[in-house]
């Protein structure tokens, strides 16, 4: 059996009439860029982030590099993040001439290693980035605690409609986060969108001056932003979806409940397999195991011969990629983000994967492990 990693047209069955439903309605008003769509979706978004001040981005990128230039972040700074994420996380903070400066993770959640965090030294830090990575929101109280008052921007592009275990959301106890509607995520776009969170209303206005080229009236600027604007055709597509998240997520916790079940039943953690700590208020962005003994590639590869697409996040820490080579990394700097990134594999767990698929895709990882 063929097992694709992700069918949108499977994720958005339920709501795919909805959708264009709200395409076609921005369509005829015209009314492409902020207005009522932008309007009415963030006030939505609002309720599911708490209440927080919602400020749609042109994506979860530039949610991040508004977030930080609001922060004040610039050349000569230092800003502390994470060796294991998506590029973004610590590409935004080059292209404002800052200096990323990482901070290994710790093993079973691949969030900021507190212990690690409380060891830096603080001088000339700016802002502090950790990342909720595959729909888990990590303990944010201890990052805070090694933060000593440095400015925290939350990285939360994959944990949209997820909590911590005290049932708190990304962005509950710093100064922003920053959310991706890429088209895979939980909560898709039809292309590139994303809104930044915070509790502060000034915060929240000078974000939306940020991503408005710095605009405080039509053609008077303040300051120098950008043109980070959420598209109202974006925006429509999303409040369609929206009222939906928390089925989707409640789909990919029962897919990966199910996965837990199956790998117990085949004595799949005695073979090297590790699965993933999932709770309740995880939202399973995406189900990543991990292969021990240097067996990862090889049992991807196997898998794929045997009819399972699945995906490694992320491959190449940044301490080890060549745009990022003049900071000196070498290997074993970041030895945790350095094992996970030899180690991790994500298997399906979109919203409409069959229980055949998933027996599939079980059965191709026990006869690759061996």
């Amino acid at each position: 059996m063929s097992v694709p990693f992700i069918d949108l047209g499977r994720v958005t069955a339920r709501f795919a009439e909805d959708m264009k439903a709200a395409a076609l309605r921005v369509l005829d008003h015209r009314q492409f860029i902020l207005g009522k769509e932008v309007e009415a979706f963030e006030a939505a978004c609002s309720k599911v982030v708490d209440g927080h001040h919602v400020i749609g981005m042109s994506s979860g990128t530039d949610a991040l590099l508004a977030g930080l230039m609001a922060l004040g972040v610039g050349p000569g700074d230092r800003v502390v993040t994470s060796p294991f994420s998506f590029f973004a996380t610590a590409g935004t903070i080059a292209r404002l001439g800052a200096t990323p400066v990482f901070c290994d993770i710790e093993r079973r959640h691949y969030g900021l290693d507190p212990a690690a965090l409380a060891a830096m030294d603080m001088k000339g830090v700016k802002a502090i980035v950790p990342v909720h990575l595959y729909g888990h929101v990590i303990d944010m109280d201890p990052i805070i605690a090694a933060a000593r008052g440095v400015p925290v921007l939350e990285d939360a592009a994959q944990a949209i409609g997820a909590r911590d275990h005290r049932g708190r959301i990304a962005g509950e106890l710093s100064a922003i986060a920053a959310w991706s509607f890429f088209p895979t995520k939980n909560l898709g776009a039809a292309g590139d969108a994303g809104m930044a969170s915070t509790k502060d209303a000034a915060c929240a206005a000078l974000l939306r001056m940020i991503r408005a080229h710095g605009q405080s009236a039509q053609y008077a600027h303040r300051i120098v932003g950008g043109n980070f604007r959420i598209d109202a055709l974006q925006a429509a597509i999303l409040g369609a979806g929206l009222p939906h998240l928390e089925a989707l997520n409640a789909a990919r916790r029962a897919n990966a409940r199910r996965y837990e079940a199956l790998f117990s039943a085949r004595g799949l953690a005695a073979r090297g397999v590790t699965a993933p700590a999932v709770h309740d208020g995880h939202s399973v962005h995406q189900y990543v195991v991990r292969i021990d003994g240097g067996r990862r590639d090889r049992v991807q590869a196997d898998m794929k011969a045997r009819g399972v697409a699945t995906m490694v996040y992320y491959p190449i820490p940044f301490h080890l990629q060549e745009c990022f080579s003049a900071l000196g990394g070498k290997p074993g700097d970041f030895p945790e983000a350095e094992r996970a990134a030899s180690e991790v594999l994500a298997l399906p767990v979109f919203p409409g994967l069959t229980e055949a698929e998933q027996d599939a895709v079980v059965d191709a990882l026990e006869a690759a492990v061996g």
